[in-house]
């Protein structure tokens, strides 16, 4: 589980390829896409992905989110509702903030990729590293 600070931290750098940040609550298709291209692990991190649901995309903001369990369960059913195979390893928490809510799912990449969600494989695009 990780630590406000970790979360912050994650939310705020948009250079990783391990993060997406959303504002959407009821986006199903989006959120399995990602939770599938964490699995996959194509640039081979070795780390978990994170979906943070209440954060806008581009300015890391959060949107003040109110976290339900209802949206909590339907997060969590992603992993075993048979859209997403092999099952994903994932958690999901919520955070509380000042400014709002945050549902941080995390993903572990997969032992025997690929996970594909309703038949596609989904990836992440691996950005190169600047050399300097």
């Amino acid at each position: 589980m990780l630590t406000k600070e970790e979360i912050v931290e994650l939310i705020n750098d948009t250079e990783r390829d391990r993060v997406e940040r959303t504002i959407a609550t009821d986006d199903t298709d989006k959120f399995a896409e990602a939770i599938c291209a964490f699995s996959n692990d194509l640039a081979n991190h070795k780390k978990p992905g994170y979906l943070f649901i209440g954060v806008h995309d581009k300015t890391c903001k959060l949107s003040g989110l109110n976290v339900t369990d209802r949206l909590l369960k339907n997060i969590a059913a992603i992993r075993s509702d048979g859209n997403v195979l092999p099952q994903p390893a994932m958690t999901v928490h919520s955070y509380t903030f000042d400014e709002g809510e945050v549902v941080a799912v995390e993903v572990l990449p997969a032992h025997f990729p690929p996970v594909r969600y309703k038949g596609t494989i989904w990836c992440t695009i691996v950005r190169p590293m600047r050399e300097f």
